[in-house]
């Protein structure tokens, strides 16, 4: 194996391209013997399996993670040598319950992710531990350069390891770095708000290439790098035909192609995380999603039409809202009683903090009020469901849901979407969609609505619940369309591809 010294870090490592990742890319179980086993995980929505897909053209990869620490002593990067899809190694970084708290449950999820989604109310930075979050960065970073080799691609995935650009780049100069972005970035007023938004903002323009889902979120993010830290703009270019280019509130009809900072040039991309429409449709005739299905129908449809609305908790994700619109629908429409029914699938969450605590609650408080005032003998109006629904009884849930119903107040992408629509091919059903979700800059078709407000959210549920069949069909052909022209695939070969291609300076 060839050494080669960049600064201060010899090149030991052999990994032509390497992922991070906070998520390992199987989960982790047990068997019978207690032996760790690797399983897959249920959803085929995209991201991960097709992360690790990419190593069956690049062997010797290495996915970095993090796992958690079980005593004070164990402080070892874990490294496992994993055979599917094909060889790579996966290295799991040692975090303690009090890196792990502060790290990701206090600064990403209380200081970045309401500013993220531009709830700036939200915002709490007095429990934030910055320096935490900047060891946590550069143990990837670290483990990233001891992995890879000269020349070497790394991916780096998600505001959480913001910093590891900066780490890596300082430390291997031979690297080709690319980031992309699973969340919305706001506009430059309310990203400002953070206090560390020059180092943030300095480690990304390290790297080569930075992806956000739609081009919104891209120009965001270039106004924040040229009036905060002086990064200069290249030449605006037309966004790419598979987006909505005007008439929505997340539509722009071009988009900056480049920055230059420090000397370097970085190339901005606006790709929209796809699903896998080919998986997805296949399940639809499967005998556990038929099974499923059947259950779907003697349960809980029993004739009526089937409104599915399929989040988390989370204040993001507008389930409050949609469940007063809901209410106002079954106060106005009399005739509606006992003949549609909400399906509400929000997953619990799980990090024990009090704001999600308190939405969950809301939330059932809500859903059963609803049911209290209008229940019949035989009717329940809202089903309420917080566990984690396998992924085979969803497409189910998607094949029979007469409307799909996502309305958060802010949104990066929103795959749920895009999976309705992969299952409804050659179906009707109705699509109401936040025009405040990324996705709703790539479906056209989908009913938009606005759910801050009372009166186009009744207007677009209203809509949904009327629309003649042939209309149905024509405007979900139109997104089976989309969803299946631009795969998560796509996605990933989009986003690689800009490692390769020149810059187009103007």
């Amino acid at each position: 194996m060839r050494n080669k010294t960049f600064g201060y870090m010899t090149v030991e490592g052999n990994s032509p391209f390497i992922i991070l990742y906070h998520r390992t890319p199987f989960d982790e179980s047990r068997n019978q013997e207690g032996k760790r086993i690797w399983v897959d995980q249920k959803s085929p929505n995209g991201i991960i399996p097709t992360l690790r897909n990419l190593f069956r053209s690049s062997n010797d990869g290495t996915w970095i993670a993090w796992r958690r620490s079980e005593s004070s002593s164990d402080i070892e990067t874990e490294r496992i040598e994993m055979s599917n899809p094909s060889t790579f190694t996966l290295c799991r970084i040692p975090l303690s319950d009090e890196q792990i708290s502060s790290f990701y449950h206090i600064t990403s999820k209380e200081c970045f992710w309401p500013i993220l989604h531009t709830f700036p109310t939200h915002f709490n930075v007095n429990n934030a531990n910055w320096e935490i979050f900047e060891i946590v960065n550069r143990c990837f970073a670290d483990a990233a350069c001891a992995e890879a080799a000269e020349g070497a691609t790394v991916w780096v995935h998600d505001y959480n390891l913001w910093l590891a650009p900066g780490f890596i780049r300082a430390k291997r100069p031979d690297l080709k770095i690319a980031f992309f972005h699973h969340t919305p970035f706001p506009s430059n007023d309310v990203f400002a708000i953070l206090p560390w938004r020059e180092q943030i903002l300095e480690s990304l323009l390290c790297c080569d290439v930075v992806g956000f889902h739609i081009p919104r979120y891209t120009e965001n993010f270039a106004r924040a790098a040229t009036t905060l830290v002086g990064a200069s703009r290249g030449p605006k270019q037309p966004v790419d035909q598979k987006f909505i280019t005007v008439g929505t509130a997340l539509a722009e009809s071009s988009v900056t192609g480049h920055l230059s900072h420090g000397g370097r040039q970085i190339q901005l991309l606006s790709s929209p995380v796809g699903t896998s429409p080919d998986v997805i449709q296949q399940l639809c005739w499967s005998a556990p999603v038929e099974s499923h299905g059947e259950m779907i129908v003697q349960d809980t449809k029993k004739g009526r039409k089937l409104i599915l609305s399929a989040s988390r908790v989370d204040y993001t994700k507008g389930n409050e809202e949609l469940l007063l619109a809901f209410e106002r629908l079954l106060e106005r429409r009399s005739d509606l009683h006992g003949e549609v029914v909400l399906m509400l699938a929000c997953v619990a969450a799980t990090s024990g903090m009090k704001i999600y605590e308190e939405t969950q609650r809301s939330i059932e408080e809500m859903a059963g009020r609803i049911n209290g005032r209008f229940s019949q003998i035989d009717w329940v109006p809202v089903r309420f469901s917080t566990r984690r629904i396998p992924y085979e009884e969803m497409v189910a849930w998607f094949c029979h849901a007469d409307i799909c119903w996502i309305t958060p107040l802010r949104d990066g992408l929103n795959l749920v979407a895009k999976e309705y629509a992969a299952a409804r091919r050659n179906r009707g059903g109705v699509l109401v969609l936040s025009e405040f979700t990324g996705a709703s800059v790539v479906l056209e078709g989908a009913v938009l609505t606005n759910p801050y407000s009372n009166r186009r959210m009744d207007e677009a549920i209203e809509s949904a619940l009327e629309m003649p069949e042939d209309e149905q069909r024509q405007r979900m052909e139109h997104m089976s369309e989309a969803v299946e022209a631009y795969t998560v695939r796509d996605w990933a070969d989009e986003q690689l591809a800009g490692l390769r291609a020149p810059i187009n300076v103007g």
